[in-house]
């Protein structure tokens, strides 16, 4: 069966054209999605020493540092995985391409999720995936919705989790990929609800004034279709937004 693909750059802005985004390649509406990928490994969160600046106003040095430490199982097993797609799929895949395609790719998805863009989505979400989403987010209030965007700028720490590797009963082929990141935001949000996410206080101006901004994470799925004769594109199969879209 064919699936309808997304042609040309036209729903991206030109910084994000396909050309950046996921390793130069365009995104389809992959009907295939149902496969899921296991639990991601676990990772620490922690605040530390410098690392970025805020703004060129500042008086005051703010940073963040996000540490990830994986689990030694699961990275090795994604490294053999690695060298599976490049030996068998892809051989010029490329992890590190992957993953600032991916970090472009999870900015703008997730602008439109929080602008509730639907037919925006068409073409970079999986179909069935874009409907489960908008449910969740006509129950959002208006904070939520905007502590979803994630700013490129705001992007603190990302890293791939687990990698799969599939087969459904027509012999067609597919790769998965768990995407996490760590990103700011400074949506204001009900403290009651967001317990167990870190808070700082970012100088964005003169002395006295600064902006609170807090630690949300987010898992993104990557999915891609590699039987033969299918365009090589990616799509995303999984959203989630840790205390957002719980």
């Amino acid at each position: 069966m064919s699936l309808p693909v997304l042609r040309g750059c036209h729903r991206f802005p030109s910084s994000l054209c396909f050309s950046r985004l996921f390793l130069k390649e365009r995104l389809i509406l992959n009907r295939s999605g149902n496969t899921r990928l296991p639990s991601p490994a676990a990772v620490s969160v922690a605040a530390a020493a410098p690392v970025r600046r805020y703004s060129s106003k500042q008086t005051q040095n703010q940073q963040v540092v996000v540490v990830g430490i994986p689990n030694p199982f699961i990275w090795v097993r994604t490294r053999i995985y690695y060298f599976l797609i490049r030996a068998y799929f892809d051989k010029e895949f490329s992890i590190e391409e992957f993953t600032e395609g991916a970090k472009q790719a999870f900015s703008h998805v997730s602008r439109l999720l929080s602008q509730c863009q639907w037919q925006a989505l068409e073409g970079l979400v999986a179909k069935d995936l874009i409907g489960k989403l908008e449910e969740k987010l006509n129950l959002l209030p208006s904070s939520y919705k905007k502590a979803l965007s994630a700013d490129p700028d705001e992007i603190m720490y990302m890293t791939p989790g687990d990698v799969g590797i599939y087969y459904d009963d027509d012999g067609r082929k597919f790769v998965s990929i768990l995407m996490r990141f760590w990103y700011l935001t400074s949506a204001r949000l009900p403290n009651d609800t967001m317990e167990g996410t870190r808070v700082f206080q970012v100088a964005i101006g003169g002395e006295g004034e600064a902006e609170t901004k807090r630690l949300l994470t987010a898992n993104y799925e990557f999915q891609r279709e590699f039987t033969k004769g299918v365009p090589p594109d990616w799509t995303i199969t999984r959203i989630e937004h840790s205390k957002l879209l719980d």
